[in-house]
């Protein structure tokens, strides 16, 4: 197993035993081939708060895997305006959209110390003809940012958004072991306005209408849901309404 430089290999566990396994390669793989696979992993040294992990534009070579901490990526367009595309936890993969152009498309940001797992994305790409179960789980990590892209995309409302946001924070909180109502932020309210694709203000706004309502209790960075059913109700509201006239879309926020 290679390590890179500065990272003592005593802090490096085999991938059967590392908490994020069942998020991970090891999740799906036999244990001969886990082997093959762990000897292709590189540990690295821990980054701070504030430390890239890549950049927007550099040369793509490692599929990347969350091990501590929380990832921001985001994209900056030519005029310098910050778009946030996502916040990943232990267990998530980082910089698969840069597969296709060879160069990433992003930059990826650590929130809080972040450990990562690194592995070559050639060699990967050769074990994966070998080992179907390896190449189906490439698959499916491709198809779920897809997924949460098409979603984000969608003509939702402003609520919707957000409450989409709060309910899959929840899932993959509990998909980690820990509480899925209650946990704290390490992103920041401005962040999280970016990634829904609204002004702070209505970011702000809502949050406030949520706890009115009783559906979260948010202070400072420690965020409770409180109305789980009502929220995923929300967030899975029919599209079909949007069609509406303007004056029935009583819920419609400007973003």
């Amino acid at each position: 197993m290679r390590i890179i430089a500065g990272t003592p290999s005593a802090r490096c566990w085999a991938c059967c035993s590392c908490p994020v396994a069942p998020e991970c390669f090891p999740g799906v793989l036999a244990a001969a081939h886990l082997q093959e696979l762990e000897r292709r992993v590189e540990h690295t040294a821990p980054v701070h708060a504030g430390g890239l992990l890549f950049r927007q534009g550099d040369p793509f070579q490692y599929i990347t895997v969350i091990r501590l901490g929380m990832v921001k990526t985001y994209a900056v367009d030519r005029d310098g305006r910050e778009q946030t595309l996502g916040f990943h936890m232990p267990g998530d993969f980082i910089g698969l959209s840069a597969i296709d152009e060879q160069r990433y498309s992003c930059n990826a940001i650590a929130l809080d110390t972040v450990t990562l797992c690194r592995l070559p994305f050639h060699e990967i790409a050769e074990l994966a003809t070998r080992m179907p179960a390896l190449q189906a789980k490439l698959f499916r990590l491709m198809s779920r940012d897809i997924a949460r892209a098409t979603q984000l995309a969608c003509n939702s409302m402003a609520d919707e958004r957000l409450a989409a946001f709060l309910i899959d924070m929840a899932d993959r909180m509990a998909a980690r072991g820990y509480a899925s109502n209650r946990w704290q932020l390490t992103m920041s309210r401005m962040d999280i306005a970016s990634y829904l694709r609204l002004a702070p203000e209505t970011l702000s706004r809502l949050l406030r209408r949520f706890q009115a309502e009783g559906l979260v209790t948010v202070e400072g960075r420690d965020v409770e849901v409180r109305g789980r059913d009502r929220l995923q109700a929300m967030a899975a509201a029919d599209p079909m309404r949007r069609s509406a006239p303007v004056g029935v879309q009583v819920r419609n926020q400007a973003a």
